[in-house]
């Protein structure tokens, strides 16, 4: 496994040693960073991670074991190899420094050859582990979305074709004894159960499509405006119902880089769920900031609003957040991961903001160019 390319941070609180250690992994390729005693290694590994660290033990203020024991015991650098380069050879310093977490033990004065095929062993090791982990990661990933698929499948796709089977059949019944108000009942059951569905399966295969890489992503200039215009004119029957206040605050003369087809899923899924969790006589607005280098899209709403721990896990597959709407319209979450996949397709990045019973703000970027 190629090792070559990663950073080191040698740590010594003798200069000497630095530019001696600096001069041999150099010349290996490695891309090296210094630190003098324990405080300034802590620093800086808070600040750039290296893959692996080589540390004295006899420092000034925080000495070598005590600055391994504190990396070992922050879950997002334990998995960080530190090996030990000292001219302590006492067997008990050797024990101290494994037990508080070293991956080697290396006796000054050191064997460059020996030194520099440890450092090897340790990264390609570090490097093994990590592709490991990314690949259980990826593994959980898949599993939790077809946990996902197999959830939406089994109830929430079941739910509108039952109703929709249960009131034909009443329809049908109330038609052939003439009973015209029952009727028109359920017809406008089949209607909203028709609409439900339709919804779900959108979201699904486009859902689908995207975890199979069937979307091609293809960016264009476009007007932000007239792109939201549309959508608009396709959800205003939704909001006209609840009689809330669709607005488009979009400059006109606003052009944004973006695959078409995705930001019409992104805007959509953002102005539905919107509008499904504002009250009657309530509003909904779309609006754009040019900030430096990018836009930041804004769908606010007077809606319900969420809790920070509903929040935390909105753009989680793993987590189940489906809440009725002011209506009682139900939702899968799942519009919410295709917008946080298609603004990452686009380098953006999404958030939101919230609060009981006052509303919510959804916020996402898109570059200028």
């Amino acid at each position: 496994m190629e090792t070559t390319n990663a950073n080191i941070l040698i740590v010594d609180d003798i200069p000497e040693n630095l530019q001696i250690l600096g001069n041999i992994l150099s010349r290996q390729g490695y891309n090296l960073s210094f630190a003098e005693d324990g405080k300034d290694a802590l620093t800086a590994v808070s600040q750039t991670e290296p893959d692996l660290i080589l540390l004295d033990v006899s420092m000034p203020e925080i000495d070598g074991f005590e600055v391994c024991r504190i990396l070992k015991q922050n879950a997002l650098k334990k998995h960080i190899p530190i090996i030990f380069l000292t001219a302590l050879t006492e067997t008990s310093h050797i024990i101290k420094g494994f037990s508080v977490g070293a991956a080697d033990f290396v006796t000054k004065p050191f064997n460059t050859h020996e030194l520099i095929a440890r450092i090897k062993t340790h990264l390609e090791i570090k490097f093994a582990r990590d592709i490991i982990e990314n690949q259980k990661q990826h593994l959980e990933h898949l599993n939790a979305t077809k946990d996902k698929f197999f959830s939406i499948i089994a109830h929430d796709l079941k739910n509108p074709f039952a109703t929709l089977i249960s009131s034909s059949e009443l329809l049908q019944l109330f038609l052939n004894n003439d009973n015209v108000e029952k009727a028109k009942a359920k017809a406008n059951l089949i209607y909203e159960a028709s609409k439900k569905g339709y919804l779900l399966l959108q979201n699904l295969l486009e859902w689908a499509q995207s975890q199979r890489g069937d979307i091609i992503f293809s960016p264009t200039q476009l007007s932000l405006n007239e792109l939201v215009s549309e959508i608009i004119l396709l959800l205003e029957n939704q909001a006209v119902e609840k009689n809330i206040k669709l607005e488009n605050k979009i400059e006109r003369q606003l052009e944004v880089t973006a695959d078409r087809a995705m930001l019409q899923i992104i805007i959509r899924n953002l102005l539905t769920n919107a509008i499904k969790f504002t009250n009657t006589d309530g509003f909904v607005s779309i609006s754009a900031t040019e900030k430096v280098g990018f836009f930041e899209v804004l769908v606010q709403d007077s809606g319900i609003g969420m809790a920070a721990e509903t929040i935390e896990k909105l753009f989680k597959i793993e987590s189940k957040t489906s809440i009725k709407g002011t209506k009682g319209e139900t939702g899968t979450g799942l519009g919410l991961h295709l917008c946080k996949e298609f603004i990452e397709k686009h380098n953006g990045k999404i958030w939101t903001e919230s609060v009981k019973n006052e509303g919510s703000k959804f916020y996402f970027t898109l570059p200028i160019k």
